[in-house]
């Protein structure tokens, strides 16, 4: 591999990026950028992946690209959190999310999963995962991490965010903890403007920090900074990304972090429509910043490039401070093995979506069903019984979920084992019309289910609940899909179960409950101010 004295400041500058594109080829915009501006690596998207060989072809020529040209070889890169954020989702193991797998309370499964995830991919080109998320999820608002947390106690968030780092680094795939110094009290996406958190250090040294410290003494190869001002810090309304007194100060200084740090997406909102794109880059590498990520658009991967690298020749960047951050990124290539050959097909279809994996995932599923209010009469439902299922489409509550794709509902489960049961489908902010349509339909059936997306966010959803229980009473029982807190705005519901995503492992895992094949036994990761519940 090439070493950083036989470098140009092109070559260095390049490896300070990570650049997104379009297909599910090599194309022409990504291929410029690793020839002629010297990226250190790319990041996939859903817009990325059709099925799992593809996505091992795609990995195998972005590194020919590389290696033809004579650069470095690529970081390939992906979000595959698990659960909801994941953009394989077809022919690989599946993790169920953070907050399933909190809910579970099974860390030798969290450290077993993380370890299939990053040897499938690892086999598939993938050596650098966007995850673990170790945001405390403390604020039930939060409209971008909720399920994406492995809860509200910060060292149980260390313990699992620490197995997640183990069992991917365990396969050579870099672990990035994600979104420092902390995402989970904000109410504000950063996708679409800047987050402002006014907590001061000692209550992010007892909460926020706390996951982020124990992975770093984990030796998690990557950190992600999130585009969020902390105002005890950083005073001067600037996103931590970009801020000095955050990336070198307390990330570095004081908490001695060694690792490779790099940004979120540099083309959200919180950056793009108050920096721009070329200021914005030189700001982070100012601040301290190794990597810069810029998922989209090819103009502005290019001019962030060229902008940092006349920062450099106009002194504003010391090259000694590139220096560092290029040293990081080769040291981090070199460890990982990214030079290592590529393996057959044959042989890494061997290692992708195996019976025995996909059991792990299925069990941390089950284990991970929560039922938080049963009235002790609606389960389970019986064959005998007319069952009206009432399904909320789910949709993409933030950008970071893409696509969701869903090709079954809870009803799909459940109308293969209840010969009287019937689904019906509403959008996920019902109309009057739908809400009424479903109440002169819900009369005549035995037990209505309503299985809700996000209902805490989507006020006409729970209006059709309640409307629902003040009309029938306890024959009316809820499966939350996504979000725990739903039950927030229907508290007066007697049976609700918690499935913390929508995937369709998730869907089967909860089917088993309602049909009374296996017992609900996860334990609310969150605490559920707004209602009585029996889960402890």
């Amino acid at each position: 591999m090439k070493k950083i004295h036989d470098m140009t400041l092109e070559e260095k500058v390049g490896q300070l990026f990570m650049a997104g594109f379009q297909g599910t080829e090599p194309s022409e915009n990504i291929t410029k950028l690793i020839r002629d501006y010297h990226i250190g690596g790319v990041i996939y998207f859903t817009r990325n992946v059709k099925n799992t060989k593809q996505v091992y072809e795609l990995s195998r020529d972005l590194q020919k690209v590389a290696v033809d040209a004579g650069k470095l070889p690529l970081f390939i890169s992906i979000d595959q959190e698990g659960g909801m954020v994941a953009r394989i989702t077809e022919g690989v193991t599946l993790s169920p999310g953070n907050m399933a797998m909190g809910a579970a309370g099974d860390k030798d499964a969290a450290y077993r999963l993380s370890e299939i995830v990053g040897k499938e991919l690892r086999a598939l080109g993938v050596n650098m995962n966007f995850a673990p998320c170790v945001d405390v999820n403390n604020n039930p608002l939060n409209p971008v991490i909720g399920v994406r947390s492995y809860g509200e106690d910060p060292r149980v968030v260390a313990q699992y965010g620490v197995e997640a780092v183990k069992g991917l680094q365990a396969e050579h795939v870099s672990a990035v903890s994600k979104h420092f110094p902390g995402h989970g009290d904000t109410n504000v996406d950063s996708h679409l403007d800047l987050p402002v958190i006014a907590h001061d250090l000692d209550r992010l040294e007892s909460l926020e920090l706390v996951p982020f410290k124990e992975t770093f003494a984990h030796d998690v190869d990557g950190v992600m900074v999130a585009h969020i001002n902390f105002k005890s810090i950083e005073p001067d309304n600037v996103p931590s990304t970009l801020s000095k007194r955050i990336v070198s100060g307390l990330l570095r200084e004081k908490l001695g972090y060694e690792g490779v740090a790099m940004t979120d997406c540099m083309e959200m909102n919180a950056i793009i429509e108050y920096y721009g794109i070329e200021e914005a880059s030189v700001m982070a590498i100012e601040a301290g910043i190794d990597i810069v990520l810029i998922s989209h658009t090819f103009e502005r991967q290019y001019k962030a490039i060229e902008a940092v690298k006349k920062a450099v020749e106009s002194g504003r960047l010391t090259l000694e401070q590139v220096d560092r951050s290029v040293v990081r990124v080769l040291k981090l290539k070199e460890k990982r093995k990214l030079a290592e050959s590529v393996a057959t097909w044959e042989e890494t279809a061997a290692l992708v979506g195996q019976d025995e994996d996909l059991a792990v995932a299925r069990s941390v599923s089950e284990k991970s069903m929560t039922l938080v209010k049963d009235s002790g009469t609606f389960l389970p439902l019986s064959a005998s019984e007319k069952v009206l299922v009432i399904a909320v489409d789910p949709n993409v509550a933030t950008e970071v979920d893409e696509t969701l794709a869903t090709k079954v509902t809870v009803g799909t489960y459940l109308k293969a084992a209840l010969p009287y049961a019937k689904e019906v489908s509403v959008t996920v902010a019902p109309t009057e019309e739908e809400i009424a349509r479903i109440l002169m339909q819900a009369g005549s059936f035995d037990k209505v289910l309503v299985a809700t997306y996000q209902a805490v966010a989507n006020p006409s959803q729970a209006d059709l609940v309640r409307k629902l229980v003040a009309s029938l009473g306890d024959q009316v029982g809820v499966v939350a899909m996504r979000s725990p807190y739903d039950i927030g705005k229907f508290p007066e519901v007697a049976t609700y179960l918690v499935t913390y995503e929508s995937r369709a492992l998730a869907l089967e895992s909860a089917s088993k409950v309602l049909l009374g094949r296996i017992e609900a036994t996860g334990k609310l990761p969150i605490t559920l101010l707004d209602a009585k519940v029996n889960n402890g």
